[in-house]
């Protein structure tokens, strides 16, 4: 029974459900205005559903279509109102700083020796 409940604690578990459920309601927000960008764009120029359209009597292209032309607007949507203000809030908030140069340690001595070198100093 202890490692069940060592099991049930662990961080990354609860962590992780706490994602899911986050992710869930996120998922109804962005479907819920992906709707919205389409009932517009329905409005402005045609409703992008191709269900009904078969060609050469393929009866799954047009519900595919109607799919991809929803997974276009729901993956722009991420895009531009999650994931770039999310990186320019990330790049205000914690700049990066310049990353010493690290040089590895032959490298160094190389240089050394070619330093000796060109010096002259060699040792035999």
């Amino acid at each position: 029974m202890k490692g069940f409940k060592n099991f049930i604690m662990r961080g990354n578990l609860v962590e992780l459900a706490v994602a899911f459920i986050i992710g869930g309601a996120f998922a109804t927000v962005v479907k819920a205005f992906t709707d919205v960008l389409i009932e517009a764009l329905a409005k402005a120029g045609g409703a992008p559903n191709f269900d009904e359209w078969q060609p050469g009597d393929f009866t799954k292209v047009g519900p595919f279509l109607t799919a991809l032309v929803a997974f276009v607007f729901l993956a722009a949507i991420v895009y531009f109102f999650v994931v770039k203000p999310y990186e320019m809030a990330k790049e205000r908030m914690f700049p990066k700083e310049p990353e010493a140069e690290t040089i590895d340690p032959n490298t160094e001595l190389l240089k050394e020796i070619r330093d000796e070198l060109r010096a002259g100093r060699s040792t035999p």
